[in-house]
C-alpha cells in the first residue's frame, strides 16, 4: 500500500515538474501562433510565402484566376467607393455641431491644414530625392499575363470619388446646420453599414487581395525591376521623416533645444510601442500621458488625442505622397502636373477624414483614389502595397509621436486664439 502511495506521488511530482509546464508553454505558443495568424499582414505574408513556395508547380491559368479575383475585388472597391466617402465624410460633418464649434473647427482646419502640408512634403522630398538617383526607366505594362475575365460594364462618369466627396460636404453641412434629426439618423446608418462593408468585407480579403497582385508582378518581373533601389528609398523615406518629425518637436517647444529633446523623450515609449505593434490605436494611453507632460494645459491632450489618432497621420501622410509621386514618375517617365496632383491633394486630404474609424481598412479608401486620381496601374498599386507592408512600423511610429508633437502646435494656435477673443470680448460697465 505504501508503495502504491509512493508510485502515485511520484507522478504527482513528476506531473508538476515536467508534463504541467510543458503543457502550459505549449498552450501559450499555441496562443500566440493564433493571435499573430490573426493579424492580416501575417495572414498575407504567410499566403505569399506559400506562392512563392509552389509558384512552380502551378499552370499559368491559376496566376492567371488569381490576378483576376484581385481585379474583380478593386473593380468592387472603385464600385462603392463613392458611396462610402459620402457616408463618411457626411457623418462626420454632422457630428460637429455637438461639440463646442469655434474648438472644433479649429481642430478640423488645423489637421487638414497639416495633412495638406505632408502631401506637399513628400511631393517635394521625391523632386529631391530624383536629382540623386539614375534616371529611371518609363515603364510600360506587360500584355502577356492578362485576367481571365472582368466585370461586363463600366462605372458611370458621374459615379467617381470626388463628385462623392463634394456632395458628402453639402449634404453634411446642410444637416449640420439644420440639425435634422432624420438624416441624421440615416447618415449614421449609412456610415455603420459602409464601415462594416470595409472592415468586415473588403479588409478580411486583404491577403487575397494581394496574392494576385504579387502573381502579376512576379510573372512581369516588375519587383525586381522596381525595388533594386529599396534601400536607398526606405533610407531616404526614413530620413526626411526624422527631419520633419524633429521640425514639429522644435515648432512645439518654441525652438528651443532642452525642451524638444524632453518632449521628445516624454513620447518616445508611445512611439516605440506604436513600431512594435504597428497600430496607433493601442499605443493611445501612453500617448496621451506623454503629450500631457509637454503641454501647459495637460487637459488638452485628452480632447485632441483621440479626435487625431486615425485622421492626423504625419507618417502616412509623407509616405503615401512620396512613394505615389515616385512611382508616377517610375512608371510615366515624369512627375505629376500640377492639376492632377492637386486633385490627389484634396481627395487624400479629404479621405483621412473619410478612414478616421476604420480599423484595418483604410487602404481600401486610398487605393481606389490613387487609380482614379494618378492613373495607378494593377502593377503599381502591387508595388505600393508591398511598400506598405514594408513599412508600416516606421509609418506607425512616425504617425504616433507627430501626433504628440501636434498637440504642442495645436496649443499655441488655440492659445492664440483665446488670446484674441478675450482680447475683443466687450467688457462689462
Amino acid at each position: 500500500m505504501s508503495g502504491l502511495i509512493y508510485a502515485r506521488k511520484k507522478q504527482q511530482i513528476c506531473y508538476l515538474l515536467f508534463f504541467y509546464p510543458t503543457s502550459y508553454m505549449m498552450n501559450n505558443f499555441f496562443k500566440k501562433i493564433g493571435s499573430l495568424l490573426s493579424h492580416r499582414g501575417i495572414q498575407t505574408a504567410v499566403l505569399i510565402a506559400l506562392y512563392f513556395s509552389f509558384e512552380k508547380w502551378l499552370p499559368v491559368p491559376f496566376h492567371q484566376m488569381l490576378y483576376t479575383i484581385s481585379l474583380f475585388i478593386k473593380d468592387l472597391l472603385m464600385g462603392v467607393l463613392p458611396l462610402t466617402l459620402f457616408f463618411f465624410i457626411a457623418h462626420t460633418l454632422t457630428s460637429f455641431q455637438k461639440k463646442a464649434p469655434l474648438f472644433i473647427l479649429t481642430l478640423v482646419l488645423f489637421e487638414t491644414f497639416s495633412n495638406l502640408l505632408c502631401v506637399e512634403y513628400g511631393l517635394g522630398c521625391t523632386h529631391i530625392l530624383l536629382h540623386y538617383l539614375p534616371p529611371l526607366p518609363t515603364i510600360l505594362p506587360e500584355q502577356d499575363f492578362q485576367e481571365l475575365w472582368r466585370l461586363p460594364f463600366n462605372k458611370p462618369s458621374w459615379w467617381s470619388a470626388d463628385k462623392g466627396a463634394l456632395v458628402a460636404l453639402m449634404v453634411g453641412s446642410f444637416v449640420a446646420l439644420t440639425k435634422n434629426a432624420f438624416l441624421q439618423q440615416k447618415l449614421a446608418q449609412g456610415k455603420n453599414l459602409a464601415q462594416t462593408l470595409i472592415t468586415q468585407g473588403f479588409s478580411r480579403c486583404s491577403p487575397l487581395f494581394v496574392i494576385g497582385f504579387v502573381a502579376k508582378i512576379h510573372h512581369t518581373d516588375l519587383i525586381r525591376q522596381t525595388l533594386r533601389q529599396s534601400s536607398c528609398l526606405i533610407l531616404s523615406l526614413t530620413f526626411f521623416l526624422i527631419f520633419y518629425l524633429l521640425f514639429l518637436f522644435l515648432v512645439g517647444a518654441s525652438f528651443h533645444l532642452p525642451k524638444t529633446l524632453r518632449h521628445l523623450r516624454h513620447l518616445l515609449p508611445a512611439g516605440s510601442l506604436a513600431f512594435l505593434s504597428g497600430c496607433s490605436l493601442s499605443t493611445m494611453p501612453w500617448t496621451i500621458r506623454g503629450t500631457s507632460k509637454n503641454l501647459k494645459n495637460p487637459h488638452l491632450a485628452h480632447a485632441i488625442i483621440p479626435a487625431t489618432t486615425n485622421i492626423q497621420q504625419v507618417g502616412d501622410c509623407i509616405a503615401q505622397s512620396f512613394l505615389c509621386s515616385l512611382l508616377y514618375t517610375y512608371f510615366y517617365g515624369h512627375p505629376p502636373e500640377a492639376a492632377t496632383w492637386l486633385l490627389f491633394s484634396t481627395l487624400f486630404v479629404l479621405a483621412r477624414f473619410a478612414t478616421a474609424a476604420m480599423l484595418g481598412g483604410a487602404i481600401f479608401i486610398m487605393l481606389p483614389i490613387y487609380e482614379s486620381t494618378l492613373r495607378f496601374t494593377p502593377e503599381m498599386i502591387s508595388i505600393i502595397l508591398a511598400f506598405n507592408t514594408l513599412l508600416d512600423p516606421l509609418i506607425t511610429s512616425s504617425n504616433v509621436l507627430a501626433n504628440g508633437a501636434l498637440c504642442g502646435v495645436f496649443e499655441k494656435i488655440w492659445g492664440f486664439l483665446e488670446h484674441q477673443l478675450s482680447k475683443n470680448k466687450p467688457q462689462e460697465p
